[in-house]
C-alpha cells in the first residue's frame, strides 16, 4: 500500500539526527505558524492545491535521496532531507501572512459570471523576496545551515533564473542534486 505524504514526511523528518533540535525547532515554526501544510506548490503549475508544497518538498527529498544513493553517496542524507524540505519554505510567505491566496473573484466579476484561471493569486500585500532568499531569511532564525546548504536552496531552480546564472560553473554537489530533484518532480514526478 502507497504512503500517504504525511507518512512519507514523518519518515523523512526521522533522517535528520545531528541537527534534530534546530531541525525541530524550524518544522514546528513551519507547521504552527506557516502555511506550510497547506500551502499549493504553485499559482498555476505543479501541484496548484492545498498541501502541494508539502508534497512538492517530499518529493524531492525523497528524489534527491535516491539520485544521492547512486551517484553521490558521500552526501549526508541529513543535509538532502534539510535542503529539500526548506528549498521552497519562502513559498509560505510569513507567518500569517501567506504568498499564495484563493483566486476569489470580487462582488462584481461574480455578478458577471468571471471565473478566475488559476486557483490562487499571489499575496500582494507581502514584501517582494525571491522563494529562495524567504526560505533563508524564515529557516536561518532556528537552524544553522553550511555554506553548501544555502548555495543549495539560493540556487536551486539552476539556470531557470536569470539571477541564478553567476553561480554556473560553481555549483556544489549538494546544489546540483537538489536541482535535478527539484525539476524532475516538478516537470516528471508531478506532471
Amino acid at each position: 500500500m502507497k504512503k500517504s505524504v504525511s507518512e512519507r514526511y514523518k519518515d523523512l523528518k526521522s533522517i535528520v539526527i545531528e541537527r534534530k533540535e534546530q531541525f525541530d525547532r524550524v518544522i514546528n515554526f513551519m507547521e504552527e505558524e506557516t502555511a506550510w501544510l497547506t500551502a499549493p506548490a504553485s499559482t498555476k503549475y505543479h501541484l496548484c492545491k492545498e498541501g502541494g508544497l508539502l508534497e512538492h518538498s517530499v518529493n524531492v527529498a525523497e528524489t534527491m535521496l535516491k539520485i544521492k544513493a547512486a551517484i553521490a553517496p558521500e552526501i549526508s542524507d541529513e543535509s538532502c532531507v534539510i535542503v529539500a524540505l526548506l528549498h521552497d519554505l519562502g513559498k509560505v510567505g510569513m507567518p500569517g501572512n501567506p504568498q499564495y491566496l484563493i483566486n476569489e473573484p470580487s462582488e462584481k466579476q461574480k455578478r458577471y459570471g468571471y471565473k478566475p484561471d488559476y486557483p490562487y493569486r499571489f499575496n500582494s500585500e507581502l514584501t517582494y523576496l525571491s522563494v529562495p532568499v524567504r526560505s533563508l531569511y524564515l529557516a536561518l532564525q532556528h537552524i544553522s545551515l553550511t555554506e553548501e546548504e544555502v548555495q543549495a536552496i539560493v540556487y536551486h531552480d539552476g539556470q531557470y533564473v536569470e539571477d541564478n546564472r553567476s553561480c554556473a560553473t560553481h555549483e556544489e554537489p549538494l546544489t546540483l542534486l537538489l536541482q535535478y530533484a527539484d525539476s524532475w518532480s516538478g516537470f516528471v514526478i508531478e506532471k
